[in-house]
């Protein structure tokens, strides 16, 4: 084929230069303009050309923003951001936008202000507006609003209820806009404020707006000052939290879930186990199984990790028995080896007289402890010296041994007449699997901030740990029989569960 060769004077269309972003730029009452944007040039220098095209004055009360849902500002940090054939707004400047939203919110007239509001929630999205928002001292001005603006319409509730409610929903939808962008300070809010948002759970409980912002808020509140942690604790109890979560709304349940799990996080050590006792009394498990788990609707992500940090702040509280090891010299932890030994074996190896001399008990006792599967049949005590698991293998094997009785029995008794090398020793099975429990169940760790893992077991008992225990144990000591496993199988067998 022959082989064509362009003339030298021929024009060969070149890419743009990677700084040059061709948009259209629109204004009210105009057609949009066509315009290439020098990413080069000073944005104040594009502002200016582009007001020079329609012959506005004062350039510097203008600002360009995205056209979109979004109406984000465009700013010498973000400006990188524009994609060619972007469509911007010429519009006013994000300082004089805030000044007029301040002013107009503070309106006689309800419809202005209503609809300022609602104007002040959708650009309260925006840091660029917000920072100038907040400059205005705006968060002051709307905890004022909150504070004593209701008050101030009390009267009118009943004659102009859903523009009352639409109000203080934008009102709320606009603060915690504001205050996601992490520029004030949580500690600044009195307790007048807290008290008022605290009562809209209760108050404005059939108004899902209203109801969502307050349960955001008071869980912000919680979670990011140790002051705020406690007024919030005193004004708001779980038994108030409770009904939201026996509603249809996903989303109400999952800010309520987030609001217990901010106060369960927050807590200090030696309140944590009450709540959880409380929680328990409250049956939460329970109305978290049936409202939420077992509805008839997928559960979306942010609430399976809501589900998944109540799982993991609660596991939690295993962590101190976790670490803590055994004392030999304590007559109340050696009392409860001693109980194990009792159910296992029952009268036959706890006479209650006292006959026999203190050497043939004491054989008797390395006997049977070495049918329970300890290393140490002398002192089983030593077999809990290490952490993890600590305490907490002894305190799952009593559990064990109290609560599935027949079950412990049988393991027990079965591994008592097996050959010796085909012994699968409890004793040793019950630490090794705690430890591996508390590795999977990542006791001791905090939540993760991504991850949504949470086992619908955990919520159908509320000693859902110790009921992992007992059925890993009883499948090990299942499989190990399937396997005719040996001593030397042991953490074959254990991977296998």
């Amino acid at each position: 084929c022959p082989v064509v060769v362009a003339p030298r004077n021929s024009s060969v269309a070149m890419p743009p230069p990677a700084d040059i972003v061709k948009v259209a730029i629109e204004w009210p009452g105009a057609f949009p303009k066509l315009m290439e944007i020098d990413q080069k040039k000073p944005l104040s220098s594009i502002i200016k050309e582009v007001c020079d095209g329609w012959s506005l004055a004062n350039h510097d009360q203008f600002a360009l923003q995205h056209a979109d849902s979004s109406n984000f500002y465009i700013t010498e940090k973000n400006r990188n951001e524009i994609k060619n054939g972007a469509i911007l707004r010429l519009t006013t400047s994000p300082a004089q936008n805030a000044q007029q939203l301040h002013e107009r919110i503070q309106s006689s007239s309800m419809d202005a202000k209503l609809e300022a509001l609602k104007d002040l929630a959708n650009y309260s999205r925006d840091v660029t507006f917000a920072q100038e928002f907040i400059n205005l001292d705006g968060i002051s001005l709307l905890t004022q609003m909150v504070e004593s603006g209701t008050e101030r319409y009390q009267k009118l509730q009943k004659i102009m209820k859903p523009c009352f409610g639409d109000m203080l929903s934008f009102t709320l939808t606009a603060f915690v806009e504001l205050m996601d962008h992490g520029i004030v300070s949580w500690d600044t809010f009195s307790v007048a404020f807290i008290k008022k948002i605290a009562s809209y759970v209760n108050k404005f409980a059939s108004d899902i707006s209203i109801l969502q912002r307050s349960l955001a808020i008071l869980e912000s509140m919680v979670l990011n000052s140790h002051d705020l942690y406690q007024k919030v604790a005193q004004e708001i109890t779980i038994g108030q939290l409770i009904p939201h979560l026996q509603g249809t709304d996903q989303e109400i349940q999952t800010y309520t879930i987030a609001v217990i799990n901010a106060l369960f996080l927050k807590a200090p050590d030696d309140k944590r186990q009450e709540m959880a006792n409380i929680l328990a009394q409250k049956q939460l498990r329970s109305i978290i199984l049936t409202h939420v788990i077992r509805a008839q609707r997928a559960i979306n992500n942010e609430m399976a990790h809501q589900l998944y940090v109540l799982q993991v702040l609660t596991f939690n509280l295993l962590e101190d028995r976790m670490m803590t090891k055994m004392d030999p010299q304590d007559q109340a932890q050696r009392d409860i080896i001693f109980e194990l030994r009792r159910i296992a074996f029952d009268a036959e190896s706890e006479p209650n007289n006292s006959s026999g001399s203190m050497e043939k008990r004491k054989s008797m006792y390395t006997r049977d402890y070495k049918k329970l599967g300890f290393i140490n049949h002398v002192n089983p005590a030593m077999d809990f010296t290490q952490t993890p698991p600590g305490m907490l293998a002894l305190d799952n094997m009593l559990y064990f041994a109290k609560h599935h009785q027949d079950a412990y029995i049988r393991i027990v008794l079965e591994n008592s007449s097996r050959e010796d090398k085909h012994e699968c020793p409890f004793g040793r099975s019950s630490i090794e699997l705690t430890k591996m429990l508390c590795e999977i169940l990542k006791v001791g760790e905090l939540p993760s901030e991504t991850c949504n893992d949470f086992h619908p077991m955990f919520f159908t008992h509320d000693r859902s740990f110790e009921e992992f225990f007992c059925i890993c144990i009883q499948l090990l000591n299942k499989t190990w029989k399937e396997m005719r496993a040996t001593s030397e199988d042991f953490n074959k067998a254990r991977k296998r569960v």
